[in-house]
């Protein structure tokens, strides 16, 4: 037994090897596959008609430098994900530092995450109802406080700030739920000391959680912010209605996965919209190694 224990020690790297393999094998599969196949469409005029495409080497790219949408796609995208990442953060890290310091009541937590558990889909007909600017149950309770009627979704203005307030209303529970599982890391004992120094609760929120947070707070934005700029079918619907065009009014809410989606599928530009997906894909990976690397997410100074 002790010799065959000793065998299998020397082979790790071989009994390794053995259990990754399904999941290298899924990976090969349903994203490198996937992903390689769409950076060649990317060099081609790929029609998914035909289901072929002749190379056209970078034309795709020069016409995406050339193409206002395209650059106003990113504005509308940069602009939704800035509102609904530092609203979104701040509501996420109080709610989690007061759920800490007050109560650890489970129902609350589950009440945080319902509106989690709701599909995109169902929250954005169900928004698009109330606030209707006619209808709308929202702009009804505003004239009871006597404050105008608003457009929201129907406004140019208030079109992507609507859609990021949404947005944070599903997700602020279930990020909150996140930073709350890594106040629990903080030993306690660091805020019964900071206390006998005369630290508050301010001071103590700076000085202690903050920066002991912070690997677990750079995850959370690193979800947040993939999540956000992949905002797909809340604006689809939301903002399409019934038979109204995604991305309106007049273009203010085109989101880059929407503008992707409109080349790709209904005018039939597949190659174009994989050269979009790849900026996108580059674009991301930086970000993600720039929160990484800004806020030390790989590091904690709890060790």
């Amino acid at each position: 037994m002790r010799e065959r224990w000793q065998r299998l020690r020397q082979h790790q790297g071989a009994v390794a090897s053995l259990f990754l393999l399904p999941a290298g094998f899924g990976f090969a599969i349903f994203y490198l596959w996937p992903s390689l196949r769409a950076l060649y469409m990317s060099f081609t005029d790929y029609s998914l008609l035909r289901g072929e495409g002749e190379l056209v080497g970078l034309q795709n790219y020069e016409d995406m430098i050339a193409d206002p949408l395209f650059w106003q796609s990113m504005r509308v995208t940069g602009l939704y994900v800035l509102i609904n990442i530092v609203v979104q953060t701040i509501l996420a890290l109080l709610i989690a530092v007061m759920m800490d310091r007050l109560t650890r009541s489970v129902i609350i937590r589950g009440i945080l995450v319902l509106p989690w558990l709701i599909p995109q889909v169902v929250v954005g007909l169900l928004w698009l109802w109330m606030l209707d600017p006619r209808l709308g149950v929202v702009n009804h309770l505003l004239n009871v406080v006597g404050i105008g009627s608003q457009g929201f979704l129907g406004s140019p203005d208030q079109v992507v700030p609507s859609l990021a307030g949404i947005n944070t209303w599903r997700f602020v529970g279930y990020t909150a739920l996140l930073l709350f599982a890594g106040l629990q890391m903080i030993p306690k004992h660091l805020y019964e000391s900071a206390a006998l120094d005369g630290a508050g609760e301010i001071r103590m929120f700076f000085r202690v959680t903050l920066p002991l947070l912070r690997p677990v707070l750079a995850l959370v934005l690193v979800l947040s912010v993939v999540g956000s700029f992949q905002v797909f079918d809340l604006v689809q619907v939301a903002t399409g209605g019934i038979g109204g065009q995604p991305g309106g009014p007049a273009d203010s809410s085109l989101v880059i996965y929407v503008y992707i989606f409109r080349q790709a599928f209904n005018f039939n530009n597949a190659g174009y919209a994989a050269a979009m997906s790849a900026v996108l894909a580059v674009l991301l990976a930086l970000v993600t190694v720039l929160i990484m690397r800004g806020l030390r997410g790989s590091r904690s100074d709890l060790a």
